[in-house]
């Protein structure tokens, strides 16, 4: 499939160009979605009974060791900053559910142009572009499927305690 062939400096420049070029693109892309496309409870973005509220990444990957070290892209993107929640609010959480779906959506389209580098380089390369991409990724996904039900289950809380106080 390899359509171009450059010496392989200059391969390597092309690809370490090219990836943050996708990866800012899609972003961007993402964020000129409106919000309505980004719900939790959508099936993309749901908490499965088997993530058992997100505590399956803690389990399997220690995600709580590590997450403190992923980037914001929302800050990179000056857009939503996910990595601290400052603001507790009933408003802001939600945004932040919003946001952590268009993070999960823009992380996972960004595995799939693996392939592209194949004009560049013979098709076994393409293995290692995937691999790349899986795993500069996936932290990402596993952080906002993580994060998701925890604000979830403090949103209900929220709503709750709002029910018993109107109730009174």
């Amino acid at each position: 499939m390899q359509i171009f062939e450059f010496s392989p400096v200059l391969t390597l420049v092309i690809f370490v160009l090219l990836w943050p070029i996708l990866q800012l693109s899609l972003s961007y892309v993402c964020k000129l979605f409106d919000d309505k496309h980004f719900h939790y409870s959508y099936f993309i973005y749901r908490t499965h009974s088997w993530e058992n509220n997100g505590e399956i990444y803690n389990k399997i990957f220690k995600i709580r060791k590590w997450k403190k070290f992923l980037p914001d892209g929302g800050a990179i993107m000056k857009g939503y900053k996910k990595k601290h929640l400052d603001n507790m609010s009933r408003e802001n959480l939600e945004k932040f559910l919003v946001e952590s779906c268009r993070a999960e959506l823009q992380h996972w389209i960004s595995i799939f142009p693996f392939w592209i580098f194949g004009f560049f380089a013979p098709a076994r390369v393409m293995i290692y572009m995937l691999i790349y991409a899986v795993a500069v990724n996936l932290p990402c996904i596993i952080a906002q499927r993580y994060n998701r039900p925890r604000i979830v289950k403090l949103l209900v809380k929220m709503n709750h305690r709002a029910n018993v106080n109107n109730n009174r």
